[in-house]
């Protein structure tokens, strides 16, 4: 049984990232998006960071907080064997309606991957009418149909609070 992170979240959190569950190397180091193949911290710098490296993990958590933006996944935990979504086994969901009524500034969500929202929507469906959300196309190297090009140009529209 793997398990996800505590939510990346504060009081100013606008909208909200959500991922499936972390990978492998995402698990073994501590981080959301560890996998160094992963485009999402490349689409935060591009974004929020003038394309500049990041010191460090704690500087990538603190770009995204300081603008509204937080990060959780649609499972607690699960059952699988390397790190592909496909091959999830037993999910358990995490509890978003809990993290809503804590952090209710939360507008938008933003599911990395459409299993990302296959899961949430499967356990939090009628919590989908509170919310502006989209289904982004997958930061993870698996999605490699999609160019780098096209994953910023559809995430960086959607990183706007309406």
């Amino acid at each position: 049984m793997i398990k996800s992170f505590m939510p990346l979240i504060d009081k100013n959190t606008r909208i909200l990232i959500i991922g499936t569950m972390p990978g492998v190397v995402s698990l073994k180091a501590g981080e959301y998006y560890a996998h160094k193949q992963n485009a999402f911290w490349k689409i935060m710098a591009k974004r929020f960071n003038n394309e500049c490296e990041w010191l460090d993990y704690t500087e990538k958590k603190n770009t995204l907080l300081r603008n509204g933006i937080g990060l959780w996944d649609s499972l607690q935990s699960c059952n699988r064997e390397g790190s592909l979504d496909s091959d999830i086994k037993n999910p358990l969901p995490n509890n978003f309606g809990e993290l809503f009524a804590t952090y209710p500034n939360v507008q938008k969500l933003l599911f990395n991957g459409q299993k990302a929202f296959v899961f949430f929507k499967k356990y939090h469906d009628t919590l989908l009418h509170n919310y502006d959300f989209a289904i982004m196309p997958s930061t993870s190297p698996a999605n490699a149909s999609v160019s780098f090009a096209k994953k910023y140009q559809i995430w960086e529209n959607a990183l706007i609070v309406c």
